[in-house]
């Protein structure tokens, strides 16, 4: 299972504290799609006969979605989102409860015909939580296991109902359930990701609760089942045994040997006495828990089994896995059917009545026709084979080539998703970023704006890339991943406030066209615009009602340490957000990031109600967005040597090193230079954007002041201008260059850069 670093702060004390980050993950489609492999599935039956049943998908994407179901049809009426890594289970527990668990080291609770907001976040996990189980006629029961070797048992009911009303101090305390129990987990054994609470007080676990740890397991549980009343729970990982345990006591009752690999699959049949298990050693184990023994194995797949289904009797089990697959067995005869191929591995399946829903690595859904009341039905088409018992005797017979033929070729209907980002290249200018999909579309992406600027179709990467290349340097400010199928373009103090543009380069109107534009602070005001017409709104209100004048400022983030602050002293704390930086409302993208009090979180910025605070931001944004502070940054200025080029006769105009901002352009460098040459033009020592003017700090420094007079006896320029080059390294630089690029691709040294000056005769 892919790995990722925590997103919070790192709990050794003895490193330097990092700030917290912050995400937004980007969507060039409608909400109404994944886009990411799907990793679980839960079917909501309407208990009314003409009711709507609900499938609900949960996603590589870190998203669930809720589909309503026609005869031919699923229409997307909500997604939950909150998490902030991958989904990796989700169960339905009672009639309207759903549970998730994800990568991000929580469980969460949701209503399941809600609008998508998560009611509490459980955080006992130290590692990803890989698997649920859920009591089917005990609505409070769900068992949850991860890589950290744990298995909680929880009761939803107590998890989530406040003992008494408690203060928000209390909440903050106990909401990981470390009170001293013996099942709580020590602080220092969870993963920094995890912290102590959620995004507000109300969505997180009830203080004091402390679920039934199951301990037993010293590696990684990919699998849970449980009996229909609670009363039994099995496990399986990378341990190769099945463990068997009283969920209400979290005893270990039995281990049963035979797998000799991973345990990936779980089932249990209604009264407990029958387990099927499934394996990365390809096998489907039948398990009677009465006599502690397999009963039988079944030789079925080529590859790893993930997922398993049974029919209501538990006559019959639907398997799927890593060899695209998937079978229908009957566990009596042995006879084994073909159901159909697929292009991507088998990760879960749900059975809905006569068909079943199959998830796979891939955004899409596919509903297959699987007869679940009556799956002699199938058999009856041919085409069967003897399940055999071991493992080789299967994969030899699929080498020699008589692999079965598949019952069925098409799906009864799809779910389409979106696909999935795979690729992915940060241009030069630090402002687009060119990406390539699971179906080899390659696009170009604007991430200051988050939308798709350029679709290129099916063309090569790499071609495109080197099309694209663009010889301009600009500092890093910004790193992006693909984990959950998108863009993940991620913001860290205080690199990412690096990068500066000129508004003339940005083609930003009613701005001096010498301004410095900092990306990371204008992008951040993009994205917190609506959340900030929602505070202001409630600002108002609340100063309306009390007859305060609102001040130009928030004093929000005041009480931060103004010794690690500098004042945007450019910037005019205006509001307004540029075109450049402008978001989509249409397609929106969500952030993800984490306050002072509580564990990352995950909303769409149209979601965001303005009562947000350093609770839940960190403290960086705030002061940036709300008082224009940027914290202090790396030396922006770029440092070099000015002198005429060998041979011509042209007077030294400064003899010590200047000092001016990295991304000032040759142009004005030739204008300073042609400024110092004209003697009968004064020298303009005040400069639209403060640079290359004698005397100011930062600014270029040691500058010679013509006395009047060439030296050598050469003779004054005429009126006209003179046509002055800059070169470096013997190469005539572009007037559009930045001093930053002409550092990067002609100097290429780590000493100061050296530029030369000269007349071109005859312009």
């Amino acid at each position: 299972m892919h790995r990722v670093g925590s997103a919070g702060n790192n709990s050794n004390s003895s490193r330097p504290r990092k700030e917290k980050r912050l995400t937004y993950v980007l969507n060039d489609s409608d909400d109404t799609k994944h886009s990411a492999g799907i990793n679980c599935l839960a079917v909501l039956k309407s208990s009314v006969s003409d009711g709507c049943n609900y499938l609900f998908t949960g996603s590589r994407d870190g998203t669930l979605k809720r589909w309503a179901l026609a005869e031919d049809a699923a229409t997307c009426s909500a997604t939950f989102e909150s998490h902030v890594d991958w989904v990796n289970d989700t169960v339905i527990a009672g009639e309207n409860t759903l549970v998730s668990c994800s990568s991000d080291t929580t469980l969460k609770i949701w209503n399941c015909l809600s609008d998508g907001t998560c009611t509490r976040t459980l955080r006992q996990h130290s590692d990803y939580v890989t698997c649920l189980a859920a009591a089917e006629r005990n609505a409070n029961v769900v068992a949850s296991g991860g890589l950290g070797g744990e298995v909680f048992v929880w009761d939803i009911e107590a998890a989530v109902t406040p003992l008494s009303k408690s203060s928000d101090v209390m909440e903050d305390d106990f909401s990981n359930g470390i009170n001293g129990s013996a099942n709580s987990l020590p602080v220092s054994s969870l993963r920094p990701i995890s912290s102590n609470n959620s995004i507000t007080a109300h969505t997180t676990q009830c203080p004091g609760y402390v679920p039934i740890a199951a301990k037993g397991h010293k590696e990684s549980v990919y699998a849970l089942a449980m009996n229909d009343n609670g009363s039994l729970l099995v496990s399986g990982g990378t341990e190769k045994v099945v463990r068997v345990w009283d969920p209400r006591t979290g005893s270990k009752t039995m281990k049963l040997r035979g797998h000799t690999d991973n345990v990936r699959a779980l089932l249990l049949d209604s009264t407990g006495r029958y387990c099927l298990s499934g394996s990365s050693d390809s096998m489907i184990r039948l398990w009677d828990l009465g006599q502690q023994r397999c009963v039988h194995s079944y030789a079925v797949h080529t590859d790893s089994v993930w997922a398993l289904a049974s029919t209501p009797t538990f006559t019959h089990v639907y398997s799927g896995g890593r060899d695209l697959s998937l079978y229908l067995t009957d566990l009596t005869t042995r006879e084994s059917l073909l159901l159909c191929t697929k292009e991507h591995p088998v990760l879960q399946l749900a059975l809905h009545d006569d068909s079943i829903w199959v998830a796979t690595t891939d955004s899409s859904v596919h509903r297959w026709p699987a007869e679940g009341r009556n799956p002699q039905k199938v058999f009856q088409r041919g085409g069967s084979f003897l399940a055999g018992n071991l493992s080789f005797s299967r994969a030899r017979v699929s080498l020699e080539g008589s692999t079965p033929a598949a019952v069925y070729k098409e799906p009864i209907f799809s779910i389409p998703g979106t696909p999935a980002i795979v690729q992915h290249e940060i241009l030069n200018n630090r402002r687009h970023v060119l990406t390539k999909d699971t179906a080899g579309s390659v696009k170009l992406w604007e991430i200051t704006r988050g939308v798709v600027v350029e679709e290129y179709g099916q063309v090569s990467f790499d071609e495109k890339k080197q099309e694209l290349f663009e010889m301009v340097s600009i500092p890093a400010w910004f790193t992006v991943d693909t984990r959950l199928g998108s863009l993940s373009v991620h913001l860290d103090t205080p690199q990412c406030f690096s990068a500066e543009m000129y508004s003339v380069d940005l083609n930003i109107t009613g701005k001096p066209e010498d301004d410095k534009v900092n990306l990371a602070r204008e992008t951040l005001k993009g994205l917190l615009a609506h959340w900030m017409t929602k505070r202001r709104q409630r600002l108002g209100s609340q100063a309306s009602a009390n007859g305060d004048v609102l001040s130009g400022k928030d004093n929000t983030a005041r009480s931060l340490a103004h010794s690690r602050i500098e004042v945007d002293g450019n910037a005019e704390n205006d509001s307004m957000v540029h075109p450049p930086f402008e978001f989509s409302m249409v397609s929106p993208p969500s952030i993800i990031s984490e306050g002072s009090q509580g564990g990352p979180w995950r909303k769409k910025i149209t979601e965001l109600d303005g009562t947000e605070d350093e609770k839940d931001f960190p403290w960086w944004v705030l002061d940036c967005v709300l008082n224009n502070r940027l914290p202090p940054r790396e030396n922006t200025k770029c440092s070099f040597y000015l002198h005429p080029c060998e041979g011509t006769a042209v007077q030294i105009l400064t003899q010590g090193k200047l000092s001016a901002p990295r991304i000032l352009r040759i142009n004005k460098v030739v204008n300073y230079v042609v400024e110092k040459m004209v003697l009968d033009k004064p020298i303009d020592t005040g400069n639209t954007d403060g640079s290359l003017a004698p005397g100011h700090g930062g600014q270029l420094r040691h500058s010679a002041v013509v006395d009047g007079s060439f030296k050598s006896g050469l003779k004054p320029w005429p009126k006209p201008r003179p046509s002055v080059e800059i070169l470096c390294n013997n190469q005539v630089l572009s007037t559009d260059m930045s001093l930053a690029t002409v550092r990067a691709y002609i100097w290429k040294k780590p000493e100061d850069l050296v530029l030369n000056y000269r007349v071109v005769q005859g312009r």
